[in-house]
């Protein structure tokens, strides 16, 4: 190689490392600009918010389970207005990226779900209810409310989040018949339950850690 060609070549080279830098850090300006959005709403540690309208925990939820939903929202097939203005501008990689951080992060339960309806909840979720043909909890969520992959986590969920969802299970997930996804499983579920059998379960997992 000519020696000219080398001193244009370095100088290509070091651009390319300093545009490469530069464009890494745009991108963790962009991320960190987007989880504090986040956390406007569900907390600083991603604990969640008891309202009117509560708003759920994301703070060690599954990152797949996170990833999925987003994507439920920006195609329609899980209906929240708000949500799908946040989503749908998001990449791919942003996503993955919120999704791996609140996976991450293991805030303390916030509570304030009826202690006395705890027991009645544990039975549930540990043995369903044969006799209206309700599952165990766990079969799916694990022994510990985890969850694993695309099965939410709801150990420290909001109570109030839970029973919000299971009652309008219909009107807010599997929008998109043409394109099921892992949501209808739940779906004979929520029907099956009675308004205080959910709150119970509800009221279990909220304080499991």
């Amino acid at each position: 190689m000519k020696v000219s060609s080398i001193r244009l070549a370095m100088p290509m080279a070091i651009l390319a490392i300093f545009f490469s830098a530069a464009g890494r850090a745009e991108e963790r300006q962009s991320l960190q600009a987007k989880i504090e959005y986040c956390t406007t709403c569900h907390g600083s540690s991603g604990q969640g918010y008891h309202g009117f309208y509560p708003i759920p925990r994301l703070g060690g939820q599954q990152a797949q389970y996170i990833e999925n939903q987003l994507r439920a929202y920006i195609e329609h097939r899980r209906e929240n207005k708000y949500m799908y203005s946040v989503a749908h501008v998001l990449s791919p990689a942003i996503r993955t990226a919120l999704a791996k951080h609140f996976s991450e992060l293991n805030p303390k339960p916030m509570g304030g779900a009826p202690k006395g309806l705890v027991a009645t909840g544990k039975k549930i979720y540990e043995d369903g209810i044969p006799e209206t043909n309700v599952p165990a909890c766990m079969a799916c969520h694990g022994s510990e409310a985890k969850g694993q992959g695309a099965i939410p986590r709801l150990a420290g969920q909001l109570n109030d989040y839970i029973i919000s969802k299971l009652l309008n299970w219909n009107s807010e997930r599997g929008r998109d018949p043409a394109r099921p996804d892992i949501s209808a499983i739940m779906l004979p579920t929520s029907h099956n339950l009675t308004k205080a059998q959910v709150a119970a379960v509800a009221a279990y997992v909220a304080y499991l850690r």
